[in-house]
C-alpha cells in the first residue's frame, strides 16, 4: 500500500528501542585493544578474545566503576580495570580480585549479546532471551564477492531518528546536494511507499533525464565517453531499528532498467545503520557498494571519498537540525507527503517502543 498522510504535527524525536540489534563498530574496529564505544546510552568495553570472538561488556568495573576500557587483557582473556586490577572473563565473571582469595559472588559486569556479520560487529542489549541473530538487517551486499566499496563512521551531533527522516526522504538531495547528485526531477518524481512490521521501502523512478555530475562519473568509469539521458532510481529499504540500505544507480534511457534491466546502467547500494549513542548523538556507519568495476581500487577510493563529501552537507544540516529542536521545544514537527516512508518508520518504532514499556508519545498514523 502506499501512504499519503495529511498535514499533522508528530513527535520530533523518539528515544531508541534496546530489544534491537545495534552495530557497535566496524569489524576491524575491535581487536585485542580495548575500544570504548557508547550505544544507546550504554557505555561498552569491546575487544577480542585469543581466538578472534567479539566481546561486549559494561564498561564499568563493579568495584569502583573505572572504566574496563582503559584497563588492559590479560593471559587468558581475561580484561583488567585499570584502578585495582579486578579482572572480568567475556561473561563478565570476576576471576581475580587484589589481595583476596575468595571472590565475592555478586562481582559481574553486564556482558551484551554479540554478532559479526556483513563487516560489523553487532550489539544486542535489551532482553537477551530475545536476541535471535536471524534479526540482524540484511546488509549482504556488504560481504558479497558481487559488491565492492566502502565506507566510514559518522559521529553525528543529533537524534538517530533525525539520520533516518533524512535517508527516508531523498528529495532534499535537490537542495543539499545541489552540485553532487541533486536535480530537479527529485521533488518532480512520484514514489510509491510500502510497510510491514518491520520494514518500509520507498520506491522512486525518474525517466529519462539528465545524469547528475555523480551518476554521469559513473556511468563514464563502466561506460567511457557516455553521454544522454538515463533513467534513475531510489529505492530506499528500511529495516528495524535503523538500518537503510539504499538502491541506487542510472542506466541508459529507455534500455528497460525500471522493468528489471539494468545491464546498460550502474548500479550502487549505498548501506546506513545508525546506532544511537544519547538523545542528541549516533554513530552512522555507512558504505557506498557497487557491483561494477570490482577490481578498481581506484574508484572505490573515489566514491567512498565522494560521498563521505556528500554526507559532511547532511551532518552540516543534521547538527543545525538538532540545535533548533532544542532552541524551540514546543514546536512540534509537520509532515508532508514526501514523509510518508520517515512516518511508517516512526510508527514502527513507537510500537516497539510500547512492546518494551517505553512510549512517550503516539505517532500519528500514516
Amino acid at each position: 500500500m502506499t501512504a499519503q498522510p495529511e498535514t499533522i504535527t508528530t513527535a520530533k524525536i523518539f528515544p531508541h528501542p534496546l530489544n534491537a540489534w545495534y552495530v557497535a563498530a566496524w569489524d576491524h574496529e575491535v581487536n585485542r585493544k580495548p575500544l570504548a564505544r557508547t550505544i544507546a546510552k550504554k557505555p561498552l568495553v569491546l575487544y577480542r578474545t585469543t581466538d578472534g570472538k567479539p566481546v561486549a561488556l559494561a564498561d564499568a568495573c563493579w568495584h569502583r566503576l573505572a572504566p574496563l576500557s582503559k584497563g588492559k587483557l590479560m593471559g587468558r582473556d581475561e580484561i583488567q580495570c585499570p584502578y585495582h586490577g579486578l579482572q572480568y572473563n567475556s561473561a563478565g565473571r570476576c576471576t581475580h580480585m587484589p589481595a583476596q582469595e575468595t571472590l565475592n559472588p555478586s562481582a559481574t559486569v553486564p556482558s551484551y549479546r554479540v554478532e559479526e556479520r556483513y563487516r560489523y560487529v553487532w550489539v544486542w542489549l535489551g532482553d537477551p532471551e530475545l536476541a535471535n541473530p536471524d534479526d540482524i538487517p540484511d546488509m549482504s551486499q556488504m560481504s558479497s564477492t558481487e559488491w565492492a566499496g566502502d565506507g566510514k563512521t559518522i559521529h553525528a551531533d543529533c537524534n538517530y531518528q533525525l539520520v533516518l527522516d533524512n535517508l527516508m526522504d531523498l528529495t532534499h538531495e535537490e537542495f543539499v546536494h545541489s552540485s553532487s547528485i541533486g536535480q530537479d526531477e527529485l521533488s518532480d518524481a512520484e514514489f510509491e511507499t510500502t510497510h510491514d512490521g518491520r520494514t518500509v521501502t520507498v520506491t522512486r523512478w525518474m525517466r529519462n533525464i539528465d545524469a547528475p555530475p555523480f551518476w554521469l562519473k559513473n556511468m563514464r568509469d563502466k561506460f567511457p565517453g557516455f553521454e544522454g539521458k538515463v533513467d534513475r532510481w531510489q529505492i530506499i529499504h528500511y529495516t528495524y531499528p535503523s538500518t537503510i540500505c539504499i538502491d541506487v544507480g542510472v542506466a541508459k534511457a529507455g534500455t528497460g532498467a525500471p522493468e528489471g534491466d539494468r545491464s546498460q546502467g550502474v548500479n550502487g547500494f549505498v548501506m546506513n545503520t545508525i546506532s544511537p549513542e544519547s538523545d542528541r548523538s549516533c554513530h552512522y556507519f555507512w558504505a557506498f557498494m557497487r557491483n561494477y568495476c570490482l577490481d578498481s581500487q581506484l574508484i572505490t577510493t573515489q566514491l567512498r571519498d565522494g560521498v563521505h563529501g556528500v554526507f559532511g552537507e547532511d551532518e552540516e544540516m543534521l547538527k543545525a537540525q538538532q540545535e533548533a529542536i532544542e532552541a524551540n521545544p514546543d514546536h512540534e514537527f509537520y509532515s508532508l507527503n514526501i514523509d510518508a516512508g520517515g512516518m511508517w518508520v516512526r510508527r514502527i518504532l513507537e510500537e516497539a517502543l510500547q512492546a518494551e514499556g517505553r512510549a512517550t508519545t503516539v505517532a500519528p498514523k500514516a
